[in-house]
């Protein structure tokens, strides 16, 4: 009986080390350079689309993060008193200098995503694979994996890849769960080159 208790104790200590521990270690965290509320610029205030800033060009090819000539078109002088205002303002807009954003779901080099047939052929709403993201006030830690590089929402918040959320993680097995409810079939060399 007494080895029995001794291995439980050490399968649930294992348990807690792998599941608790690891993470912490696994992932270091980093703040973005600046916060962003999305709300603000979403809601009744805003009444911006995600389209607005986050756009598909003529080609049909997706243009990720804007560009601070973007923001500079609303932002030439500062909207408000945040300290994040300014510090757009300051050091982004006046000297023309990009944000260095870091992406939570830049893809891995073999890899290949085009939202343009999803978005426009497959009226897939932002909402489907990024959360509720459109509505946060400010941009959460970066967690960035110590060993491949990639952010933590690649795989998902979970260390055992169960998402709590459908949204969480950009994981194969979604793709291919959700080619199959629309009946695609198409093969693994269509997104990883």
């Amino acid at each position: 009986m007494k080895s029995k208790i001794i291995v439980l104790s050490g399968v649930f200590f294992g348990l807690f080390v792998g599941w608790y521990i690891f993470p912490f270690v696994l992932y270091t965290r980093i703040e973005q350079p600046l916060q962003f509320s999305h709300r603000t610029h979403t809601g009744e205030k805003g009444g911006m689309a995600c389209e607005d800033c986050h756009f598909t060009d003529d080609s049909g090819r997706f243009q990720g993060i804007p560009t601070i000539a973007k923001c500079a078109e609303c932002h030439a002088s500062p909207l408000g008193d945040s300290e994040s205002e300014k510090t757009l303002v300051e050091m982004y807009v006046m000297p023309n200098n990009e944000i260095q954003w870091l992406v939570y779901s830049r893809q891995p080099d073999n890899a290949y995503f085009s939202h343009a047939p999803h978005v426009t052929l497959g009226k897939v709403q932002c909402e489907e694979c990024h959360g509720p993201h459109g509505s946060s006030d400010i941009l959460k830690t970066y967690e960035e994996n110590r060993i491949s590089g990639y952010s933590r929402d690649i795989w998902g918040a979970s260390i055992s890849g169960i998402s709590s959320q459908p949204w969480e993680g950009m994981k194969m097995d979604r793709c291919v769960r959700c080619h199959a409810e629309k009946g695609r079939r198409e093969g693994c060399i269509t997104c990883h080159k």
